[in-house]
């Protein structure tokens, strides 16, 4: 099974703020967008598991598709 590092999934994240900036305003409430909250599980969970590297069966199918939609767009 191939390895998802924790470098990989934080691009991800990164890469999705990117597309869907999170709202500012006094009277915005900070939020990622659904793909980042996504992937945000697992890399807490990877953090406090203090893992640098998972298996990709490890994660749902939901964060596998925000990875993909991440890492696999072309570079501007």
């Amino acid at each position: 099974m191939p390895l998802i590092t924790i470098e990989q999934i934080e691009r991800a994240i990164n890469i999705w703020r990117a597309r869907h900036p999170t709202p500012e305003g006094t009277n915005e409430c900070p939020t990622l967008c659904a793909e980042a909250r996504e992937l945000a599980d697992i890399y807490a969970l990877m953090i406090f598991d203090r893992q640098t590297a998972i298996d990709a069966a490890r994660l749902n199918a939901s964060q596998a598709v925000a990875l993909q939609g991440a890492l696999d767009a072309p570079k501007n």
